[in-house]
């Protein structure tokens, strides 16, 4: 297992951000650690030293490189919901893109030995998933802003940061479960629904988008598996850039899933389709699955968590949201 000695986290303070900076500071509590915050932004973890700046702003990204000098980088933060990232494609390009090569930049001037871990995407693959559950071997055909960026980014950081460096890039498809407290988000947003509904504070009639579309799910906590069995073992990587499809193989469709839902909420609702939720035909992918052999042999990783584990570990998170008001 590869010892670091100082960390630099960003996006730490998000859905999948708190997942990792808690298995981080498990995993190196003698590492000095420290959390990209935007002005204003709390939640993240205090076994992290809060260090001020925005990806966008390349002085204080190169500043706070500078400083650390970090030998290892996790490098989640940027837009993660791809409706969100239609709606605003400057912005989202913006931080997925230029954010990711200023950080390369910096990195490659003041810690060109670092080990960077990527959270790209595995909508990567886009158009190729007609062809069924893909491998890394797959072309990359992505279909829309968000992914889009996201490989331009992978692009950019493999040949921006040192040549001694290590890149993982990481391709893990939808994930949801303890801490999605976003409504941009599928199941998130089937959960705020629910909780909303059992607690007496909407009608007992669920809002919907296609729900034939099948897609391969994990729980956060199996893709934060993964990342940590990638950042233990990247010195041992036999390529300077890897790239890892994090994945169960096996697409669902969210018809299942909600059904799965239902079985788990306290009271019946009825379910009806809102056309503003539908996308564009000719837009969307009817099954997309990862193949993530690849991850299972380089460091032995399996998920752990089944689909009711994920949704009623959410369906908790939301409850407890709408208990406290702060949903």
């Amino acid at each position: 297992m590869a010892a670091y000695e100082r960390i630099f986290l960003t996006g730490g303070a998000g859905f999948v951000g708190s997942h990792v900076a808690a298995a981080l500071a498990a995993a190196y509590p003698d590492a000095r650690r420290a959390i990209l915050l935007r002005p204003g932004e709390t939640g993240a973890n205090p076994a992290f030293t809060p260090v001020a700046g925005d990806l966008l702003d390349e002085v204080a990204i190169e500043r706070i490189v500078a400083e650390l000098r970090p030998d290892l980088v996790v490098h989640l933060a940027g837009q993660a919901s791809i409706g969100q990232a239609a709606k605003a494609a400057e912005t989202t390009w913006r931080v997925n893109f230029h954010g990711a090569f200023s950080l390369g930049a910096a990195l490659a001037r003041h810690a060109p030995q670092a080990v960077v871990l990527f959270s790209s995407t595995a909508a990567a693959y886009g158009a190729s998933f007609r062809d069924g559950a893909l491998t890394e071997e797959a072309a990359v055909r992505p279909m829309d802003v968000y992914s889009r960026s996201k490989v331009a980014a992978e692009s950019a950081l493999g040949d921006v940061i040192g040549e001694e460096a290590r890149l993982i890039v990481a391709r893990p498809v939808n994930h949801s479960g303890p801490g999605q407290r976003s409504r941009n988000f599928v199941l998130a947003s089937f959960a705020a629904q629910i909780a909303a509904i059992e607690a007496g504070e909407a009608e007992p009639r669920m809002k919907v988008g296609d729900l034939s579309k099948a897609r391969d799910f994990l729980d956060v906590r199996d893709v934060v598996d993964a990342y940590m069995r990638l950042i233990a073992r990247a010195r041992d990587l036999p390529e300077r850039v890897s790239i890892f499809n994090i994945g169960s193989g096996e697409a669902r469709t969210i018809a299942s899933l909600l059904e799965e839902m239902r079985a788990l909420a306290r009271v019946p609702f009825e379910v009806e389709v809102d056309p503003k939720l539908l996308r564009p035909s000719g837009t969307d992918i009817a099954s997309v699955a990862c193949d993530a052999t690849k991850l299972r042999k380089a460091t032995g990783w399996r998920p752990r968590f089944s689909a009711r584990d994920m949704l009623g570990a959410l369906l908790d998170e939301w409850r407890a949201a709408v208990a406290s008001g702060q949903a």
